[in-house]
């Protein structure tokens, strides 16, 4: 069965891994992929999707930018510092330059119209902060009905890596995140960094995909300035593909083992601020304090680890569409 799928994306070194899995998945119908802002600013995730497309021969797929800043507060800090300046490490003009122009519509018309033309449901991706997805729900909410689920990449339920408290895409736009996830309107699917981390490959996965051909080789190039950071965040030689796992899971749903519970964000200017907070008490708790009806989420909590790089793998070495 083929999946109806948009990407909303900020590129990004583990973006890249995930719109090159979703670009070269003949199981997959990628309808269109919009950007926003943060790991670096909009210019540069637009162009850098663009380019992506471009290297999986993928010239098909429309493009539209969508929000370059959040919600309501200024974003405080992109995350060069882990992705390089230009959200590649350095490297994002070693991609050749797409051939279609990008839409002449925003990100968010882009969504509400091919949601609109599409013939069944349609999973939406969104692993960048949620601020175009807050607005699609919010500007066009006859689009809610054509969602078949968001599988987000996005929260900690644990620490964070942007504060003590928060992971980056929801502290990026707190208040779009809870707009979105405590909004109740759509299925949502949350693949926290919790889960992400367990999931990284190793240098040695990378310079094997490397040697698969040209698309594999050009993705282990972006990695160098990811790669650096995450040996400080892991401990070992390795990357979090945190952005992958959730398309894999868009892509093939079952991949992940979820929990439903309910979620918040606290959109507080404490020290809590963007901290995703899943209510995994039992039921008969909730129900006792009030909270049992409250929307909910999938809380995506576990994965066949082996299996899901495999597949990764699998997906991210092929050469032809």
């Amino acid at each position: 069965m083929r999946t109806r799928l948009i990407i909303d994306t900020d590129p990004g070194v583990d973006d890249a891994f995930a719109i090159a899995l979703a670009a070269l998945s003949d199981d997959v119908d990628l309808l269109g992929v919009t950007t926003v802002f943060g790991n670096v600013p909009l210019s540069a995730t637009t162009r850098n999707a663009s380019r992506l497309l471009a290297l999986c021969g993928r010239d098909d797929v429309p493009v539209a930018a969508g929000a370059a800043r959040p919600l309501v507060h200024r974003h405080p800090r992109e995350a060069g510092y882990v992705h390089g300046l230009d959200g590649l490490s350095g490297r994002a003009a070693s991609l050749p330059e797409p051939s279609r122009e990008l839409e002449p519509v925003d990100a968010v018309t882009l969504l509400a119209n091919l949601l609109d033309a599409a013939e069944g449901p349609v999973t939406i991706a969104p692993i960048g902060p949620l601020t175009n997805i807050a607005a699609l729900l919010a500007a066009h909410p006859r689009c809610a009905e054509k969602i078949d689920r968001l599988v987000i990449m996005g929260g900690a339920i644990g620490h964070g890596n942007s504060t003590a408290a928060a992971e980056f895409n929801i502290w990026s736009d707190p208040e779009a995140a809870h707009r979105v996830l405590a909004g109740g309107e759509v299925p949502c699917v949350l693949v926290p960094m919790d889960l992400t981390y367990r999931c990284a490959v190793s240098a040695e996965w990378l310079s094997t995909l490397a040697a698969t051909g040209p698309v594999g080789a050009a993705l282990e190039a972006l990695t160098p300035d990811y790669l650096d950071h995450y040996r400080k965040a892991l401990g070992w030689d390795g990357i979090v593909v945190h952005d992958a796992v959730a398309v894999a899971e868009a892509i093939r749903p079952g991949t992940l083992r979820t929990e439903r519970a309910p979620v918040a964000v606290e959109c507080s200017q404490g020290p809590g601020r963007g901290a995703t907070i899943a209510d995994l008490r039992r039921r008969e708790l909730r129900e006792e304090t009030g909270t049992a009806e409250a929307p909910s989420a999938g809380i995506a909590v576990d994965a066949e680890l082996d299996k899901l790089r495999d597949f990764l793998f699998e997906r991210l070495s092929r050469h032809e569409n």
